[in-house]
């Protein structure tokens, strides 16, 4: 039960990074085969619904940040995206060289750049945007 407690922070991110990947996936997926839609623009959208779902599930069940004041939450939100960019703008960049110049499959990319992002995304929530506040 200790170790559980210990490892509790990592194992709700894991947890919840497995869902919000299949959020993005899923959404690429929709949006790639089924409407046709380019397969960058594709990824834009996908990372838009993963990181709605990723702000809400890492704010309140891993991080556990209860701030809800409009101020902070503004703040916190800003800090998400901004770092979600990072991630993303890399997501997209490995994406495009590996379909353009290595071409390989699209989807299977998108699952090999998730994996990076997953790791990427971990680092600056854990050490930036849901940092511990010490007295």
């Amino acid at each position: 039960m200790e170790r559980l407690r210990k490892y509790k922070e990592g194992i709700l991110y894991l947890f919840f990074g497995v869902l919000s990947t299949i959020v993005n996936l899923g959404t690429y997926f929709i949006a790639t085969r089924v409407f046709g839609i380019n397969y960058l623009v594709s990824n834009v959208i996908a990372w838009f619904f993963a990181v709605i779902f990723a702000y809400v599930t890492n704010k309140f069940f891993v991080f556990e940040v209860k701030n809800v004041e409009i101020k902070f939450l503004i703040k916190e939100f800003l800090s998400f995206i901004n770092c979600r960019i990072v991630s993303g703008v890399t997501e997209i960049v490995l994406i495009y060289l590996m379909v353009e110049i290595l071409c390989i499959n699209d989807f299977i990319v998108k699952i090999i750049t998730n994996i990076v992002v997953v790791v990427l995304n971990f680092i600056f929530s854990k050490l930036i945007i849901f940092k511990k506040k010490t007295n």
